[in-house]
């Protein structure tokens, strides 16, 4: 569908002649975007994960199946009222400064999610105390039970970074991260590398084969692929689905896939400033027209041959907090039009943050042109990952197309959005029951006492569109043969454990 051009950074060429040992195993990986901040108390992106996997170890992590599995803890255990949670910590473990892995580190971090200013892993977490029990035994003791916790804990939240490294360093670790992972850092050129080596004194060295690892981020999916093909990169995240067919019929290529966790949708400014106070942002009636506009079914099929699935809610269909009977309401232009005379304003006006791939701009303008059958305006604008995120969290927006790679507790796909104390509530979307009900959800246990809450919450955020939800993707990746061990995982996070290049 676009052209295919072959693009390679030239100054990372020359980096890696330069610095590479001849016999190192180097791997290459093609991300779509540049994550904004290599803290993983700061980070708010899944690229920024898929680079601290290898950097950065968790307390506890998440197998390919989506399991929770041992890292830096070895055990963990619950009190029967479900309030204090146990670990037992790995000895010999070590940052990669060589300071010790211990329980008063890991004290320091779960304080430091709390306290750091402008964390983003804040309103993950429950109000919690840390008792450091011994040198390799540590207890959270919390307020009431929070049953999302070891899924947030295996991610950024439960990520161990060097305390004496952070410290030193202040605000400007995110630019030298030293955590307790398989890979240290070596450097990073904004929008052009990140570069990682092995640390020789892992915990786990015999399960990492690599010695070397370059992320270039390149928005553009065609120019990704091309890379792959020529042999210019090993290993490729976000293929398009229209160029699925291409990877197939490739004999130098493997490719992978797996049915993702999160979303692609719109968020919608309604509640974040000035920009909120327009028809889009003040009156659900407009926002519901323009839901009405949209055909989900025909986006997925122009932009993803199919490959996705059109829904209307925060939880996949894979999940059993999807909500079976809250269908997606299928296109109508005469409601949408009818809606839009009703508000008092049949032609609103907004401008949409796309991304600066070919992809985004034909999302975008997909989108802009079946909103205008029903009397919208839609000017498009095209901006960097990066910039959008920091636009939308200070509400210099009035609408953005965005994604989110998902989390197999519920909590995860919904609290930090809709919640009105949500780190990630860019909308600045406030709603007391949604509270509530959030609230509640997280202080329960059993999967069947918390299903009603979040389909009441689903139900809610519907009625309210403080974010459109448009479809859930197919995560596609593409290697050279060359490659082996690649292991795909439904949170679209590649992991670096035993794969080789060979």
């Amino acid at each position: 569908m676009f052209p295919v051009s072959r693009f390679v950074i030239p100054s990372l060429a020359a980096a890696l002649l330069a610095t590479a040992p001849a016999s190192a195993q180097s791997l290459k990986i093609g991300l779509a975007s540049d994550p904004n901040i290599l803290d993983p108390v700061l980070d708010r992106t899944l690229d920024g994960r898929t680079v601290f996997q290898a950097m950065c170890d968790k307390l506890v992590d998440l197998s390919a199946d989506m399991k929770i599995v041992p890292q830096l803890a070895t055990s963990w255990s619950w009190n029967e009222a479900g309030t204090e949670l146990t670990f037992k910590l790995r000895d010999g473990v070590l940052f990669q400064d060589g300071e010790k892995f211990d329980a008063a580190a890991v004290k320091y971090n779960l304080e430091r999610d709390l306290t750091l200013p402008g964390s983003n892993r804040k309103g993950e977490l429950p109000p919690f105390k840390v008792t450091v029990v011994d040198p390799l035994t540590v207890k959270m003791e919390l307020e009431k039970p929070f049953a999302p916790l070891l899924v947030v804990l295996a991610d950024r939240a439960g990520m161990m970074v060097s305390p004496k490294a952070a410290e030193a360093l202040g605000k400007d670790f995110g630019n030298h991260p030293v955590c307790a992972g398989a890979f240290k850092f070596v450097e990073r050129v904004t929008q052009d590398r990140i570069v990682l080596e092995r640390f020789d004194r892992y915990w786990n060295k015999d399960h990492i084969k690599l010695d070397r690892l370059t992320y270039l981020p390149l928005p553009d999916g065609s120019v990704r692929l091309a890379n792959v093909r020529a042999g210019d990169l090993d290993l490729i995240e976000g293929v398009l689905p229209t160029d699925m067919a291409t990877v197939e019929a490739d004999p130098k290529l493997g490719h992978a896939s797996a049915e993702e966790l999160g979303y692609i949708g719109l968020t919608l400014n309604v509640g974040n400033g000035p920009r909120a106070k327009g028809p889009l942002g003040s009156d659900p009636r407009v926002r519901r027209a323009l839901e009405l506009s949209l055909d989900r079914d025909a986006i997925n099929q122009v932009i993803s041959n199919g490959l996705d699935r059109p829904d209307n809610q925060f939880m996949a269909p894979v999940s059993p907090y999807h909500v079976a009977d809250l269908p997606v309401p299928p296109r109508d232009v005469a409601k949408a039009k009818a809606l839009l005379a009703e508000a008092g304003a049949p032609h609103p006006s907004f401008t949409l943050l796309i991304g600066v791939s070919p992809a985004a701009a034909q999302t975008g303008q997909i989108i802009q042109a079946m909103a205008a059958e029903a009397g919208f305006d839609i000017k498009l604008q095209a901006t960097d990952f990066g910039t959008a995120l920091d636009a939308a969290k200070r509400g210099d927006f009035d609408a953005i197309i965005g994604g989110w790679s998902g989390r197999i507790d519920p909590d995860g796909n919904s609290y930090i959005f809709l919640h009105s104390g949500g780190p990630l509530n860019d909308s600045h979307y406030l709603n007391p029951e949604v509270d509530q009900l959030l609230d509640q959800a997280r202080a329960l246990v059993a999967d069947e006492a918390r299903k009603p809450l979040y389909a009441k919450v689903q139900a809610l955020e519907s009625q309210d569109l403080p974010i459109i939800y448009l479809y859930h993707p197919e995560y596609l990746w593409a290697f050279g043969k060359q490659v082996k061990g690649f292991a795909p995982a439904p949170d679209g996070v590649i992991r670096v454990t035993d794969l080789t290049k060979g």
